[in-house]
């Protein structure tokens, strides 16, 4: 089977989503539109039953997550503003194949962050590996991931919870993102 990248569509990009951090400076928010900033980390849900058939909206990330978020994005940012990182990105969005059958296997399977370049393409993925992980049939979907990653020639990269430091994230980002310049 052939992978190949493709770039995220534009419309999929945040259009004025303004990033700042918490008092604690672990957290996301996000602001849009002037409205109030509103803690991802701490806004389980929001609005109930406002949408159809009492849909609502909830955290895209949990805690943990919203943390390691939060700090990657900020060290992206500051290493090179053309970057940005992308949150539970569908591996759909940006590899595809000239194998239906593949395609279909790898289409709602997601990734926790992609780091996307200047160009809209995704150049890593990174997944963040905290407790309870690997239960299930985690190690199969994380297989397969791998391998499509690994065919369309982007990295794959884990944050594992307990063991990866700010530090380290610093590093992988050094590595990874080159400096504006």
């Amino acid at each position: 089977r052939t992978w190949r990248a493709s770039p995220v569509p534009v419309s999929r990009l945040p259009s004025s989503a303004a990033r700042s951090s918490s008092s604690s400076g672990t957290l996301l928010h996000r602001k849009k539109d002037n409205r109030e900033a509103r803690s991802i980390g701490r806004t389980r849900y929001t609005k109930p039953g406002t949408g159809p058939a009492g849909s609502r909206t909830r955290a895209l990330h949990n805690r943990p997550e919203a943390q390691v978020f939060g700090v990657l994005d900020k060290l992206v940012l500051a290493r090179n503003s053309g970057w940005q990182v992308m949150a539970q990105v569908s591996l759909g969005e940006f590899l595809a194949s000239d194998d239906a059958e593949a395609y279909r296997c790898v289409n709602s399977k997601r990734v926790d962050f992609a780091l996307m370049d200047p160009d809209c393409r995704v150049a890593h993925a990174l997944e963040y590996q905290g407790k309870g992980h690997h239960q299930g049939t985690a190690a199969a979907r994380h297989a397969v991931k791998k391998e499509a990653l690994r065919k369309a020639g982007i990295g794959y990269h884990e944050v594992v919870a307990g063991h990866t430091t700010t530090a380290d994230l610093k590093r992988l980002v050094e590595k990874l993102v080159p400096a504006a310049g």
